[in-house]
C-alpha cells in the first residue's frame, strides 16, 4: 500500500490539523508526519510544498492529495472500514455525520473567543457574545448523542468515530478555558482527553515554541 503522509500545522494550535490526526492514528496504519510551523515567514512555502489550497491539514496518499479536514477523514473512513469510523447503524450514521457538518461549520463565536492552546490556562476569558449559546449548544449535542447513541462505550457513538475526531478540539478548549460541563460533558470530556493518540498530539504541543499571534 502506499504511503500516508498527514501534514499538520502547529499542534499547539491547528484545531483543523488534529482531527484527521486522530482518525488516522484511530486506522491503525502507519503514516508519516510533517508539522509545519505557523505564522513564521517560510510557512506559506513549506505548505505548497504539499498542496495549492495554502491551508494545512493535506494527507497524501501515494499520488493523491487531500486538503480539507472532513475531505480527510471520509477518505480513511472508505479506505479502512476495519476501523469503523462511522458508526455501522444508518440512522446513528446519519446523525453522525449532521453533528460532525455542523461543528465543520458552525459554532463561529466559540472559535473566534476560545481559539485551540493547549498548553495555555486561560480561565473566565473569551466570554464573548454568542459564546455561550455555542457551548450551550455542543453539550446538547453531546447529551443527545450518548443518550441515543453511546451504549457500548464512552464516545459521542459507543466507540470512536469521526465524530470524536472534529469534537476533540473542543474539548481541549474547555479545558484552556475552564469551561463548566455537566455530568456528561465532563464524562465526555475525559473520554476523549484518555485518548492515547491525543495524549501524544499533546505532549508534542506541550514542546513547540509559542506562536507571537496567539500570546
Amino acid at each position: 500500500m502506499s504511503e500516508l503522509t498527514l501534514v499538520v500545522g502547529s499542534k499547539n494550535y491547528s484545531s483543523w490539523s488534529l482531527r484527521p490526526y486522530l482518525a488516522l492514528a484511530h486506522t491503525g496504519q502507519p503514516f508519516r508526519e510533517v508539522v509545519i510551523a505557523l505564522d513564521e515567514p517560510d510557512t506559506a512555502a513549506k505548505i505548497a510544498e504539499y498542496t495549492p489550497s495554502g491551508r494545512v491539514p493535506v494527507l497524501r496518499h501515494g499520488a493523491l492529495s487531500i486538503w480539507d479536514s472532513l475531505a480527510i477523514c471520509e477518505y480513511l473512513a472508505e479506505t479502512f472500514p476495519q476501523a469503523k469510523l462511522w458508526p455501522e447503524d444508518k440512522q446513528a450514521r446519519a446523525i453522525a455525520r449532521s453533528v460532525v457538518a455542523e461543528m465543520h461549520s458552525s459554532f463561529s463565536n466559540l472559535r473566534q473567543n476560545m481559539t485551540m492552546d493547549i498548553r495555555a490556562r486561560k480561565p473566565g476569558k473569551g466570554r464573548a457574545p454568542g459564546v455561550a449559546e455555542d457551548i450551550a449548544r455542543i453539550q446538547a449535542l453531546w447529551n443527545d448523542c450518548r443518550s441515543r447513541f453511546g451504549q457500548g462505550g464512552p464516545f459521542l457513538f459507543g466507540h470512536f468515530t469521526i465524530a470524536d475526531a472534529f469534537y476533540a478540539p473542543v474539548v481541549t478548549r474547555f479545558v484552556t478555558y475552564e469551561v463548566e460541563l455537566d455530568a456528561v460533558g465532563q464524562a465526555y470530556r475525559d473520554a476523549v482527553l484518555n485518548l492515547p493518540a491525543l495524549k501524544t498530539w499533546t505532549e508534542a504541543a506541550l514542546k513547540e515554541p509559542p506562536v507571537k499571534r496567539y500570546l
